[in-house]
């Protein structure tokens, strides 16, 4: 008999919640730099995996977080992305994970929603 084996599915971890835009640097190696304190809010690391969405012209694209300086609110697409994005474009940045689809069930991600203008938390 074959052992049991475990559904793995892909669900949503983390989420930044309209973000604006802050820099777009084309001539740095690439990624996304995210203000460290809405890394630690989001539970997103360093070198994750993240998917960006602009809501200005609905672009999508995978790139990976680089930490930005605390409470600055800086929000920069590097390299390639860059040209993807303008400063003051709205994004989504979203980050997932493979959990046992039982354990999915009740799984609740981490949605953040900071001040759009400011990038700052909210109390």
């Amino acid at each position: 008999m074959l052992p049991l084996l475990l559904m793995m599915i892909e669900v949503l971890k983390s989420k930044l919640h309209r973000v604006t835009v802050t820099e777009a640097n084309l001539n740095y190696i690439g990624s996304v730099t995210i203000d460290e304190a809405l890394m630690e809010a989001a539970n997103l690391i360093e070198n994750e995996k993240v998917h960006v969405l602009n809501n200005n012209n609905g672009e999508r694209f995978e790139t990976y977080v680089i930490k930005g300086s605390r409470n600055s609110g800086v929000i920069c697409l590097n390299g390639a992305a860059a040209r993807k994005v303008q400063i003051g474009d709205i994004i989504l940045i979203m980050s997932y994970c493979f959990m046992d689809f039982e354990e999915a069930k009740t799984h609740v991600p981490r949605l953040v929603f900071p001040h759009t203008e400011t990038n700052r938390l909210t109390k």
